[in-house]
C-alpha cells in the first residue's frame, strides 16, 4: 500500500507539473497573437500545434467574433485547466495520505 500511496503522490505532482507548463504554453501563444515578432513564427508555429486541438472547441461556444474580437478561449482553457489540476491533485494526494495513514495505523 505505501508504493501504491506513493506512486499517486507523485503521479499527482507529474500532472500539476504538466499542467502548469501547459498553462504557460497557452499564455505564451495568447501573447504572441498579440506582438508579431517574425523571428518567433517558428516557436509561435509549434504553440500553435499545441495549443489549437485544446483551444478549437471552446471557439464553437465563445467565437472572437461575438466578443468584439476578443478570444476568451485562452482564458476558458487557464481555468478549466486550474480546475482540474486542483480538483484531480488534489485528490489524489489527498487519498494517498488516506491510505498512508492507515497503513501507519495497522502497526
Amino acid at each position: 500500500m505505501i508504493l501504491f500511496a506513493n506512486f499517486l503522490i507523485a503521479a499527482g505532482r507529474v500532472i500539476h507539473i504538466a499542467m502548469t507548463i501547459y498553462i504557460w504554453i497557452v499564455i505564451v501563444r495568447a501573447v504572441l497573437t498579440w506582438v508579431r515578432v517574425p523571428s518567433l513564427y517558428p516557436l509561435a508555429v509549434i504553440l500553435y500545434n499545441l495549443t489549437e486541438p485544446v483551444l478549437k472547441p471552446f471557439r464553437r461556444f465563445v467565437p472572437p467574433y461575438r466578443m468584439g474580437g476578443i478570444d476568451l478561449s485562452p482564458f476558458i482553457v487557464i481555468l478549466l485547466i486550474i480546475f482540474i489540476d486542483s480538483f484531480l491533485v488534489k485528490s489524489l494526494t489527498l487519498y494517498a495520505r488516506q491510505l498512508l495513514i492507515k497503513h501507519a495505523l495497522s502497526f
